[in-house]
């Protein structure tokens, strides 16, 4: 009785990975190079148009391999531009990925996870749970799917992993997707410059990434005292703000970067004058700059959006203790595609 093979997604394989399955199986190893410009370079999924590889590595690979695209389930547009992409995976789950006009160029928010675990109180995705990290090829595919949906009328050169999703508690598998999604030979091309983690603040993996990526940090810090920030974020409890702050301080910075520190504001609850101050004194150690983005509301949201004036005495006071500070209105708050939004439903 024959053995049913199990196909996997070529796109789990890193470049040296596919190399070495290439040399166990008597091939050369450069042939990884040749299918990996067909995948990522020509966006080419067939096996049997990688016309540069032999019949019977065309059928070796085709015997052992898929190579799919994300089942795209529905787009949505808001008035601003934003574009969600509502995705099922092959077991069925749901993810979204969101591309985000900027002023000369496109930024795409990509999910690390189905769900997410760390239950933030102001974020929808946490209402699902985690439901199982994202493959490697899961995660590549996004961008490589939504570059080709969207090529040569997009500007894409900017990627966030701030999707669904807590990156550094997929680590090994976002890792992985990084080296593909920044390979420059023939991988997509994107520039670690040009690419932000944000993490709520997972301390046990915050100095892997230092020295693993070369890619921007941003940490979403939400409160200046471990009471609120607990009550906001369980992440808090096992990570307390002290112990935080000492991991950023030690993260590994290039010349002239800094850490974003993400601070949602909620009328009542962190927005005061004296969180502001505290803030300021917090991040003295570091070098940072901060965003801060005004809560985003939805139907039977726990919390409200502060009003402007409150809003601009916070970054005032910020800025007079010299930090950059940004003010970041969210964009498709109208397809909930803005930050906490996420839930992977149809709008339909």
């Amino acid at each position: 009785m024959k053995t049913r093979l199990t196909k996997i997604d070529i796109k789990d394989l890193t470049r040296e990975a596919l190399a070495r399955w290439f040399e166990d199986h008597g091939m050369r190893s450069f042939r990884a190079t040749q299918v990996f410009k067909w995948l990522y370079l020509q966006q080419v999924d067939a096996f049997d148009q990688m016309t540069d590889l032999g019949k019977k590595t065309r059928e070796l690979l085709s015997q052992n391999f898929l190579s799919k695209r994300l089942l795209l389930k529905q787009v949505a547009t808001s008035k601003d531009g934003s574009e969600k992409y509502l995705f099922e995976l092959a077991d069925g789950n749901l993810i979204e990925s969101v591309l985000i006009p900027e002023k000369d160029h496109y930024t795409l928010c990509i999910s690390s996870q189905v769900g997410c675990s760390q239950n933030c109180r102001f974020c929808l995705t946490a209402q699902i749970g985690l439901i199982r990290n994202l493959t490697p090829g899961e995660i590549i595919s996004q961008v490589r799917d939504i570059g080709h949906l969207t090529a040569g009328s997009r500007n894409l050169t900017n990627i966030v992993f701030m999707g669904m999703g807590e990156p550094l508690a997929n680590y090994r598998n976002v890792i992985h997707a990084l080296k593909i999604i920044t390979d420059s030979d023939v991988g997509l091309k994107i520039s670690s410059r040009r690419i932000t983690l944000s993490t709520a603040g997972l301390v046990s993996r915050l100095a892997d990434l230092g020295k693993d990526t070369r890619i921007n940090l941003a940490v979403s810090l939400n409160a200046t005292d471990n009471q609120t920030r607990s009550r906001l974020m369980p992440i808090n409890r096992k990570y307390p703000i002290e112990k935080l702050m000492q991991a950023c301080i030690n993260y590994p910075l290039k010349n002239r970067k800094k850490i974003t520190f993400e601070y949602i504001l909620m009328k009542g609850i962190n927005d005061t004058p004296e969180d502001a101050r505290r803030l300021a004194m917090l991040l003295r150690p570091i070098k940072a700059k901060i965003n801060l983005i005004p809560y985003n509301t939805y139907e039977n949201s726990p919390f409200e959006c502060p009003d402007e004036s409150v809003i601009s005495r916070f970054q005032d006071i910020l800025i007079a203790s010299h930090y950059t500070v940004m003010i970041r209105r969210s964009k498709g708050q109208d397809i909930s595609a803005a930050c906490g939004q996420l839930r992977a439903i149809s709008l339909a």
